[in-house]
């Protein structure tokens, strides 16, 4: 009877084991590549390699006037170089000479900041003529991933009401990219709603704006941001299992500043250029870095993530008295490069 049960018990284990997806190993060691106003040049390329970076994601944005406005401006001559399709088209092919692959993910600014996750048409009009020039601006950059042989696909960010209130636009439209390009794909939800989105199903990954909160704290300890984590990353698990698809932080960061895990997403205060921050925390930036990578980039259902975010300027980016969320000449930086070091990803 005892034998019996050990082999049962053995033989459960092994079934078990082997519905587990075979994951790739080695990680997406991703950076957020700022666009710039001019063009791209290989002087720029060196500082995201000396990181130990082999991904970047390029960001063309679109703009809306207002949470309520249906007109989407995008591939714009106003807009800066590296948000139109020559400039991005370009810099995806300095980078690949550079042995970088690249998430290309199109994004939405809505004027005065408000939160894209918020945009609400005020008619059904309204929502087919802004479904159609967001199916058309996405579309353009599927297109342009699928010529240029980009390995994944970003296909919004930040944009639940959208999806939970025009379900059937988003299904169809991950059909039409479908259709035109050929890698990976995944979407980038905002990290208290990636659990309530719907289509996860659809897509390849399960793309997260990893801007949790962990801490109430000033200056957290690392275990106090370890336990913090706990319940996230156990959702963050759960939904891996269920959908069978690995999770990849589409955008994670911290500013250099105390509280800065407290609510993470919250961009630097308005103030004078002569004005130094009072507030400067590198040790935090820092150390909240590290326990993403201590407590991720080691799980096989987590594929990496994209760090926000790179300027392409480096000497001239970051520093000391910079408080916003680039490593750029931080102490942060260092922990970027060593954590980097220990991943690559496969081709």
């Amino acid at each position: 009877m005892k034998i019996n049960f050990l082999y049962c018990f053995f033989f459960c284990c092994m079934v078990c084991l082997s519905c587990q997806p075979d994951y790739p190993e080695q990680k997406y060691n991703g950076l957020s590549l700022v666009a710039s106003r001019d063009s791209l040049k290989n002087e720029h390329i060196l500082p995201l390699k000396n990181v130990n970076a082999n991904t970047v994601a390029l960001m063309p944005f679109a703009f809306l006037q207002d949470l309520k406005s249906p007109r989407l401006h995008f591939n714009h001559e106003r807009q800066w170089w590296g948000e139109r399709v020559g400039g991005v088209q370009q810099s995806i092919k300095l980078l690949q000479e550079n042995e970088l692959k690249i998430m290309l993910k199109p994004q939405i600014w809505i004027w005065h900041g408000e939160f894209t996750g918020d945009l609400n048409m005020s008619s059904e009009a309204n929502w087919e003529k802004f479904e159609n020039n967001y199916l058309e601006y996405i579309l353009l950059y599927a297109e342009l991933a699928e010529k240029e042989q980009i390995k994944l696909f970003c296909i919004g960010t930040e944009l639940y009401n959208f999806t939970e209130k025009r379900p059937e636009f988003w299904q169809r439209m991950i059909a039409e990219v479908r259709k035109v390009y050929s890698g990976k794909i995944t979407y980038a939800e905002n990290w208290d709603k990636v659990d309530q989105f719907e289509l996860w199903d659809k897509l390849d990954f399960i793309g997260v704006d990893a801007y949790f909160p962990v801490s109430e704290e000033e200056n957290p300890t690392e275990d106090e941001l370890i336990e913090g984590w706990k319940s996230h990353k156990k959702m963050l698990q759960k939904l891996s299992s269920e959908y069978k698809k690995q999770v990849i932080f589409t955008e994670y960061g911290y500013r250099n500043v105390n509280f800065a895990t407290k609510e993470p997403w919250k961009a630097s205060t308005v103030r004078r250029n002569d004005e130094v921050p009072k507030n400067l925390n590198e040790e935090l930036q820092a150390n909240a870095l590290q326990v993403i990578y201590d407590e991720f980039w080691t799980e096989n259902w987590f594929a990496g993530g994209f760090l926000w975010k790179w300027h392409h300027d480096h000497p001239r980016a970051g520093g000391q008295q910079n408080d916003r969320f680039t490593p750029q000449n931080k102490k942060a930086e260092e922990i970027v490069k060593l954590n980097y070091k220990k991943f690559s990803l496969k081709n």
